[in-house]
């Protein structure tokens, strides 16, 4: 008999989804939406050459510091009331920001903004998480790792749009009506839930910890590309994020209330999916980073032509969801993970070898196929891989881990790419190396994956 869902429940369903897709499609997004905008904004403002690259790594610093701690707070007080709190950050920093008139008051806002990401993309994949109807669970996972594929190729889209049809300020007041969007459906989708006398329980100490080891790693790597990777900065940075993880995981090992529990790693899926996302977040950013690079560079075309390019990406990241259910349903999450993180590792490997003509359909629609098609998909069901057989108290910091994974590969991947693509003599040939490792992190990935992830018991037929 088939179950017939009041249209109460539905609407709260289906603001539930839009919730998910929204909240992760606004992380994603500003973490390439002001990458084109970047020469205006130095131009307006007067960045330093060094200080402009503090406009991306304000972000990143305080999105991947804070990632873990944002997932707890989820569990411990209730997601509804997380998500609003981020939201309402979010916002306001992004009219700071719009409204900015100095260097250090729109890195600050950018700042801020990665502070609001940090509660609201490990609380997007925990509302996934805690579905109980498998059919909603799995729309809602196709619909997260959709929105994160997408958020960050229409990211370069925009940014290129908004700065040369309007202006730079426009990347960041774009944000607001998203926020608006994510407010309202939050607010008839996401009941509160959060756990009685769980504020006392808290890991402070494990927040200070991971927090600060996560943000000096990020400092050091970001420091790679104005510094060298043997720099004063780089080494004291490295040593301060040792010491200061080491510090956590032993406060962690030994305390009553760990912020990450250990067991939150200790099963293959988890540490699989971890690794290959971790990988995953580095070839797409070789993706964006040296397409957009090459595109306006050696084929010289505008910006908001540049970003306009994109649109296949996005477009081909549907058909990557939808083949990653087909695939994971016939063979199994692993099989399919592995096979779509090849099918991504060929797209970047064409990429790799784009012409040094303005070509669309070989330079950029077929590895757009390939690429867009293969790393769509495997980012759906990584994030199912991530959150498997987790308890519902640990769900938050579970998806806060997979996101730091996401974020550090994105960080550590991108400075390894920039040193590898500048020791090349000729830009152009830069490029395409990036790309071209870029393809081999995602090989890597997958043959990580296959090792890793457990094997699925498929039912017997017949």
């Amino acid at each position: 008999m088939r179950t017939i869902t009041p249209p109460a429940a539905a609407t709260r369903t289906g603001a539930l989804l839009i919730t998910v897709f929204v909240l992760q499609f606004l992380v994603a997004l500003d973490m390439s939406l002001v990458n084109i905008a970047l020469p205006a904004i130095r131009s307006d403002l007067g960045f330093t050459a060094a200080g402009l690259s503090w406009v991306v790594n304000a972000y990143l610093l305080c999105f991947a510091g804070f990632m873990l701690v944002g997932g707890r707070v989820g569990d411990v007080w209730g997601r509804r009331p997380v998500i609003l709190v981020g939201l309402t950050i979010f916002a306001c920093a992004s009219v700071i920001g719009g409204l900015a008139t100095a260097p250090g008051l729109l890195v600050g806002a950018r700042a801020a903004q990665g502070l609001g990401a940090a509660l609201l993309a490990p609380a997007s994949l925990a509302l996934v998480a805690t579905i109980d109807d498998t059919d909603r669970r799995r729309k809602a996972m196709g619909l997260w790792g959709g929105a994160g594929a997408v958020g960050g190729a229409v990211g370069v889209v925009a940014s290129g749009v908004l700065t040369d049809w309007w202006n730079w300020r426009a990347v960041m007041f774009v944000n607001v009506p998203i926020v608006v969007i994510a407010l309202i459906a939050t607010l008839r989708g996401v009941v509160s839930g959060g756990r009685p006398g769980a504020r006392s329980r808290l890991d402070v100490t494990g927040g200070i910890l991971v927090t600060g080891g996560v943000a000096a790693l990020v400092y050091a790597v970001s420091a790679t590309g104005d510094h060298g990777w043997f720099s004063a900065r780089t080494v004291i940075g490295t040593a301060a994020a040792i010491v200061l993880l080491a510090a956590f995981a032993v406060v962690e090992r030994t305390g009553s209330h760990p912020l990450m529990p250990i067991r939150v790693l200790a099963t293959r899926s988890i540490l699989g999916a971890n690794i290959f996302g971790f990988m995953l977040a580095a070839g797409q950013l070789a993706a964006f980073y040296f397409c957009s690079l090459y595109i306006q560079t050696v084929w010289e075309v505008s910006a908001d032509l540049t970003g306009i390019l994109f649109l296949p990406f996005c477009a081909f990241v549907g058909l990557g969801i939808a083949v990653s259910s087909k695939l994971s349903a016939r063979f199994g999450v692993r099989n399919a993970i592995v096979v779509l993180g090849l099918l991504g590792a060929a797209g970047l490997a064409v990429f790799a070898r784009m012409p040094e003509e303005f070509d669309f359909w070989t330079g950029i629609l077929l590895p757009s196929l390939l690429a867009a098609t293969g790393i769509g998909g495997s980012m759906v069901l990584v994030g199912a891989a991530g959150t498997a057989g987790v308890a519902a108290d640990d769900v938050g910091v579970a998806s806060g881990v997979l996101n730091s994974s996401r974020q550090l590969g994105r960080t550590i991947g991108l400075a390894v790419l920039v040193t590898v693509a500048t020791h090349q003599s000729v830009a152009r040939d830069g490029y395409q190396v990036g790309l071209a490792v870029g393809a081999v992190f995602l090989v890597v990935a997958s043959a990580a994956a296959w090792l890793i992830l457990p094997r699925e018991r498929r039912p017997a037929h017949g």
